[in-house]
């Protein structure tokens, strides 16, 4: 199905429907985002345009446009680069309501048949080289929690999903950072894991400041997770020599950073000062770690002690990568920029078995999401459902 305008957040499945978001022009047409990594993208003004900020919902058998909800309508607050949107925030549902967020705007709260049940608005701030933001709310029981790292006050907030009022704010200092927080349920407690270019802290379901550690990136991006009861929290800007892979035990308190040249201590199981990439994240699958790295290279650990499998492999024909890979069945995919998903074997040696080539000519940067047999991937001009018919 077309989706006007642009976007790149990850389309989302509650139930029968599926849930994305788009900001659309009233005017005019958006200036065109070239693939891969580059400098000249940067805009230090706004545009003197008007935007709607959609909500667009499908139905999940056969793609039927179901309705729109303009959640905003407005002159951009702030810039954006040219390779952003003002729509790079995933919305997240509890199955009857979708909450939605759009960074210099404001969060709401949309029921299944479109109405909006609450708005929540947010005072545009500004962010490193107005780049705009990205990092996502996450949902844990009966509240929504998000993290908006800028230039100007950062903060990590509690709201309550049934109202919209802030439950909490804790202030961090920081400056801007793209990571979705994480929250993570470990054998001892529940954390708000919160990945930052300054310190990587862990918070508790209050918002106080559980532990933190240093010596992250200086761009921080990839969304953290767990598996075999171990955190993974990567930062990768492919600018600096510190692009860190960190897996951490559960229990941990205070300041954790290690020392000198440590590789593992009691609270981080093990430790890789150069392994991450800069906007993917990392993906556990079985007893392996995979790095999908921006340029097209790949490479692989073992996620319980960090020892390599194999290092970096040139995926043929790659190219620029920015969407997250994911599994199943033996397999990984990786979605570069161009539409390509590359299918590599998991397991001990790389080995590419298939390349598959979407149709559009729009920029691929949105991470799928999977609903059974099904995948839900998202262009800059379209939505698809790749499956058995």
């Amino acid at each position: 199905q077309p989706i006007a305008g642009r976007g790149w957040s990850s389309p989302i499945v509650a139930g029968d429907r599926v849930f994305v978001t788009t900001v659309v022009r009233q005017q005019g047409e958006d200036e065109a985002a070239k693939p891969g990594l580059y400098f000249g993208g940067n805009r230090e003004e706004t545009e003197d345009v008007v935007l709607d900020w959609q909500l667009l919902c499908f139905r999940l058998g056969d793609g039927e446009l179901l309705w729109t909800e303009v959640l905003h309508s407005g002159k951009p607050p702030t810039p954006r680069n040219v390779k952003n949107s003002y729509a790079s925030e995933t919305p997240v549902s509890d199955g009857q309501h979708v909450y939605v967020l759009f960074g210099d705007v404001g969060l709401y709260s949309v029921d299944f048949q479109g109405n909006v049940v609450w708005t929540k608005e947010l005072p545009p701030c500004k962010t490193r080289y107005d780049w705009g933001t990205a990092a996502s709310p996450v949902l844990f029981e009966d509240r929504l929690y998000f993290v908006s790292d800028n230039e100007d006050a950062s903060y990590l907030a509690a709201i309550e999903t049934a109202t919209g009022d802030e439950v909490w704010r804790t202030d961090r200092d920081e400056k801007s950072n793209w990571s979705t927080p994480y929250i993570w349920e470990n054998s001892q407690r529940t954390e708000i894991i919160t990945p930052g270019s300054g310190r990587s802290r862990a918070y508790d379901l209050a918002g106080n400041l559980l532990y933190e550690w240093g010596g992250a990136s200086s761009i921080t991006i990839a969304t953290p997770y767990a598996a075999h009861g171990l955190l993974y929290v990567t930062s990768g800007y492919v600018g600096d020599k510190k692009r860190p892979i960190y897996a951490l035990r559960p229990g941990a308190s205070g300041d954790v950073s290690l020392e000198d040249d440590a590789v593992s201590d009691e609270h981080i199981a093990w430790f890789k000062p150069q392994a991450a990439p800069y906007n993917p994240s990392t993906i556990v699958y079985e007893d392996q770690l995979y790095v999908l790295y921006d340029r097209g290279l790949f490479a692989s650990y073992h996620a319980r002690t960090g020892a390599l499998v194999y290092d970096q492999q040139r995926i043929r024909n790659g190219r620029s990568f920015t969407a997250s890979p994911w599994a199943a069945n033996g397999k990984l995919y990786c979605l570069n920029e161009f539409g390509e998903t590359f299918v590599i074997k998991t397991g001990s040696e790389y080995e590419l078995l298939h390349v598959n080539q979407l149709e559009s000519k729009q920029l691929a940067m949105a991470t799928p999401a999977i609903v059974g047999s099904r995948l839900i991937l998202r262009t800059g001009d379209a939505l698809y459902c790749i499956g058995e018919k």
